[in-house]
């Protein structure tokens, strides 16, 4: 996957995972998804895991632990979840079909369009521009059958 400079994850293990308590790591599990799922934190390009530790009274280690035990993922890749699903949302409705691919980026918390790029990339082996580009063609294929033949 040489594309956008995609490397492999390395893994390695950290042990204070395993030393922050089960009551605390669902305490920040549920502080977290109210932050990403109803506040929609990730939608801000500077938040971090420091700042979310910040707002919830923890710190960035404990957030690093719950985020890897509940989610089996890091931070970044957490919030480029979020960001990335979001974008396929709004690359495939209509009423954002005008926008460019930089303003959809901006509008899901990239900082740039090569970032939106990456993260997208890495989840759906397309760019948001042929991801959307197919969307759209399969769905005027599939109005196009459904239409009646005189």
């Amino acid at each position: 996957m040489a594309k956008y400079n995609i490397r492999p994850k390395k893994e390695k293990p950290a042990n204070y995972r395993m030393a922050v308590s089960a009551d605390v790591i669902n305490e920040i599990y549920e502080q977290l998804l109210r932050k990403m799922i109803v506040e929609k934190k990730y939608r801000d390009p500077h938040y971090t895991a420091a700042r979310l530790a910040e707002e919830i009274g923890t710190n960035t280690r404990y957030i690093s632990a719950a985020v890897s035990l509940r989610f089996q993922q890091t931070y970044s890749e957490l919030i480029n979840g979020y960001r990335v699903r979001e974008a396929v949302a709004i690359l495939t409705d209509r009423r954002y079909r005008g926008l460019t691919m930089a303003e959809i980026a901006a509008m899901v918390g990239y900082s740039n369009r090569q970032s939106f790029y990456a993260a997208f990339y890495r989840a759906y082996a397309k760019t948001p521009k042929e991801f959307q580009d197919n969307f759209y063609a399969k769905s005027l294929e599939l109005r196009r059958s459904r239409k009646p033949r005189n």
